[in-house]
Formats: C-alpha cells, sequence, structure tokens
C-alpha cells in the first residue's frame, strides 16, 4: 500500500488546494489528534479540504486506491469515527466560514465551523438556531446526528432547522439536499449520519435569542439528591418552553461562588437557562431554589455566547471518554434511586450524570418526518466516563456499563446516535425504530458499497 501511495500522492496533492498530510510530516500526530483519547488510529493520509472540491477528489483518490474513508468535522465524536487506520481522513476542519442572512433569518455554514463558530457570527444580528451545549463541539455531526441543547424545547433539534445541505456523496458527486430537492436524501441526513455523503454546507433557519439570556446554576449538597430529582420531575412537567433545566451529578468543580470546602464533593446541580424577559424569568426559576439548601448559586442575564461556552472546560479535548445514554418519556422513581446511587460511587472526578430536558417542540413533530425517529423522549440521560488515566479504563467503563444496564428497563425506546460508543453497532436498529427499513434503502441509492461506514453504520 506504501509503494501504491507514494506513486499517487503527487496527483491528490496536485488536485486538492487544502494540504495533504502524510505520516512523516512534523504536524501529523496533531493533525490526527481528536477530543476522546481512547481513540488512537493512524492514516495513510489526511487531506484537509478547503473546498467542496477538494472532498470529492479525496473520495475519488481513497476509492481508487482501495483504501478506507473517515471524516473529520470537529473531531468531537465520542466514538472517535474521524480517525480511519491506514486510510484517508477527510479532514474538514479548515472549512469553518460561518454566513448569516439576516433578513432572511438564515445561516450557511461549513462543516468544520464548531458551535462556538456558528454561534458567534449568527449572534451579531441576535439570532440562533438549536444546537448543543459544548461550544467546541463541530456543527457537522451534531447536526446529522440529531442536535439538541438549551433551545430545543422552543425551537425543536438542529434537524428541524435544518433547510438544505450541500452534499458530495459516494461518487463524488455534488448534489444539493432540501424539502425540494432529492428530498429523500434531505429526509435521511436529518438524523441519519454521515452513512449518504459528506455535507460541505449546511443551510439552517435561524431565531431571535439574546444576545442577553438568563442562565446559570444552583448547587445543591449530594445528600439532597433525591428530594431534589423528585422536584424537579415534577417542575419539568408544567415549565414553560422558553425555560430549560438540566441536571448535572458530579463533583464540585472549583466554582467561586461555593464554598472551598464543598469543592471536589459529590454534588447535584441545577443548569438553568432562559430564552425571554430577563423579570418574568427570574419569576419562572425561583421555585428551583426551594428544591434544597443550596451551597450556593450564581444566576443572571448574561451573553448567550457566554453561557455557551460555560461548560468547555470540563470537557476538554484529551481526556478519555466513554459514554452511556438512554432516552426517557418519564423519570420514574427507579430511575432517579439508581441515578443517585451511581453518582454516589463517581469512579473519577470528571465523571458524571446528566439529564438532559427535551420535552417541547421535538415531541410535536412525527416521528417519520425526518430520520431521528423517538419524538417521544422528554429526557435524554448520559453517563459521562471521563479520565485521564489508561489505568482507570476499566473501573471507569465498568461504572459506566453497569448504570446503563440498571437504568435500561426504565428506558423508553431506541437511542441517540451522537452518544453511542463505537462498539454499540448492535444499537443503530433500535435507534432509527421504524424509520430503519427506509434508510437502508437510500443507503442503497446513494452508497451502495457502503463507502461511508466509519459511523454508527446503516448497511446497505
Amino acid at each position: 500500500m506504501t509503494t501504491l501511495l507514494n506513486e499517487t500522492f503527487g496527483s491528490l496533492k496536485t488536485n486538492v488546494k487544502g494540504n495533504v498530510v502524510l505520516p512523516e510530516d512534523p504536524r501529523y500526530d496533531e493533525v490526527r489528534e481528536i477530543w476522546n483519547a481512547m481513540i488512537d488510529r493512524r492514516p495513510a493520509v489526511i487531506v484537509q479540504c478547503a473546498t467542496a472540491d477538494d472532498v470529492a477528489h479525496a473520495i475519488l483518490f481513497a476509492r481508487e486506491n482501495g483504501l478506507e474513508i473517515s471524516i473529520r468535522g470537529a473531531g468531537h465524536n465520542i466514538a472517535g469515527n474521524a480517525l480511519c487506520d491506514r486510510g484517508v481522513m477527510i479532514d474538514l476542519s479548515s472549512m469553518k466560514i460561518v454566513r448569516v442572512d439576516s433578513q432572511k433569518r438564515r445561516a450557511y455554514v461549513e462543516p468544520g465551523a464548531t458551535l462556538a463558530d456558528f454561534d458567534q457570527v449568527a449572534q451579531i444580528h441576535g439570532l440562533a438556531t438549536p444546537v448543543g451545549i459544548n461550544s467546541t463541539t463541530g456543527i457537522a455531526g451534531l447536526t446529522l446526528g440529531g442536535g439538541f441543547g438549551w433551545l430545543t424545547r422552543k425551537y425543536g433539534l438542529t434537524i428541524d432547522n435544518l433547510i438544505s445541505a450541500e452534499v458530495i456523496t459516494a461518487d463524488g458527486n455534488h448534489i444539493r439536499a432540501s424539502a425540494t430537492e432529492n428530498p429523500d436524501l434531505f429526509w435521511a441526513i436529518r438524523g441519519g449520519g454521515g452513512n449518504f455523503g459528506v455535507v460541505t454546507e449546511f443551510e439552517f433557519a435561524l431565531h431571535p435569542v439574546g444576545p442577553e439570556i438568563l442562565a446559570g446554576l444552583i448547587v445543591f449538597p449530594f445528600s439532597q439528591a433525591k428530594q431534589v430529582l423528585t422536584q424537579y420531575r415534577k417542575f419539568a412537567e408544567s415549565a414553560p418552553e422558553e425555560l430549560n433545566v438540566w441536571v448535572v451529578l458530579r463533583k464540585a468543580p472549583p466554582l467561586p461562588f461555593l464554598p472551598e470546602h464543598v469543592h471536589g464533593q459529590e454534588v447535584i446541580i441545577l443548569a438553568v437557562f432562559y430564552t425571554g424577559d430577563i423579570a418574568e424569568g427570574e419569576k419562572l426559576i425561583e421555585p428551583l431554589r426551594s428544591f434544597g439548601d443550596a451551597y450556593g448559586e450564581h444566576i443572571g442575564a448574561q451573553p448567550y455566547v457566554a453561557w455557551q461556552q460555560a461548560f468547555d472546560p470540563l470537557l476538554t479535548r484529551g481526556a478519555r471518554n466513554y459514554w452511556k445514554s438512554h432516552n426517557f418519556t418519564e423519570l420514574r422513581d427507579e430511575v432517579l434511586d439508581a441515578i443517585a446511587q451511581f453518582a454516589g460511587k463517581l469512579p473519577s472526578p470528571a465523571c458524571e450524570i446528566f439529564i438532559g430536558l427535551i420535552a417541547g417542540k421535538p415531541n410535536r413533530i412525527s416521528a417519520d418526518a425526518t430520520a431521528y425517529y423517538h419524538r417521544d423522549a422528554k429526557f435524554v440521560l448520559n453517563v459521562h466516563g471521563r479520565w485521564d488515566d489508561a489505568a482507570q479504563d476499566g473501573i471507569c467503563i465498568a461504572w459506566a456499563r453497569e448504570f446503563f444496564q440498571v437504568s435500561a428497563p426504565y428506558a423508553s425506546a431506541g437511542a441517540y446516535v451522537n452518544f453511542m460508543t463505537e462498539e454499540e453497532g448492535d444499537r443503530v436498529a433500535a435507534a432509527y425504530g421504524a424509520n430503519y427499513e427506509r434508510l437502508v434503502q437510500i443507503k442503497r441509492q446513494y452508497d451502495p458499497e457502503n463507502i461511508f461506514h466509519l459511523n454508527q453504520n446503516i448497511k446497505p
């Protein structure tokens, strides 16, 4: 393979405007690094694309030389599918342009853009669309798997705000996918992941948000976890969709508003977000303070972009990560007991369990409207194993798996593909429910040879 590649790299370098990085390049290890340090693979070549044509050239080069393809946006995917061994890594991270048409309320976003890139440009115009909660996440992977965050209750999933996409298919062709152009492909990429092609531009609908919103944290003692969780469950039933509250159970970071003796201790945190009139939001969140005797809180008006980056320090690249996730239509007592039990035995200081509230507009969209199927989910629960030392792999992974098994009987059907690890290929069909067979048919149409298979794969 090395001989073959050495003979043909010249044509690849000639055809692409971006950089072609080989293993002997001094930048190689830096360029191939991704967010999850558990994934360590060595591509034969990394094509840092500058244009959509570069993507097409890289795909055709890989196919002509019988090489596996992996696609990297921001490299944040938990399964590490951005990296391949001895294949062609198509690196989109240099394609980061974000354009906003404030009159039409549309954003046009290249696939290497992070949420921070997107939010910053959109907020110049006081606009946003639902995306995730960690600003270093890539817009491409987030969107293709579904996408949810603080604005989801009000405005839906990220895919519910996708208007069109420019796609390079497995045969190197450029096509547009929208409700009127290649509508089957448009349906499939809204939740079907990277199975059908490489998106080189996303068009999103935007909504008036900010520039200031009401947001912050209330931190309670872990000894009050069950009572806080029980009251949270009740509160979520009637909270308006402009208000979102997530729950995080973890060891307390050294937040300046917490007493020093609390730092490093298990706590239960309410993460609060409200888009609307600040004074009205203050009234709506007041009941949260009565859930227990808080160690402290830090809530107030702040820029939307600042809140979008608030959790970044806890989710930096370079750590080892292993996640397990469930959807829930309701949080039964048994689930709350399991959450409290496993949050009480965190195997490392960076491990956490969070509950994301997504009840609202996503539930009013038909299950067959997009590839993302489980529209009945009101909560997404993620057990987030995170640690630095490889010697802790066993204990941290075992903790996450055990919690997943204990809570499984109370979960609703399905899975969220963006939270699935590389070992969970057996859950792919369940993730798409009754939509799976249609996805298989579309996969056969656009990628019959399964060229794009380093993903939560839908086999043709």
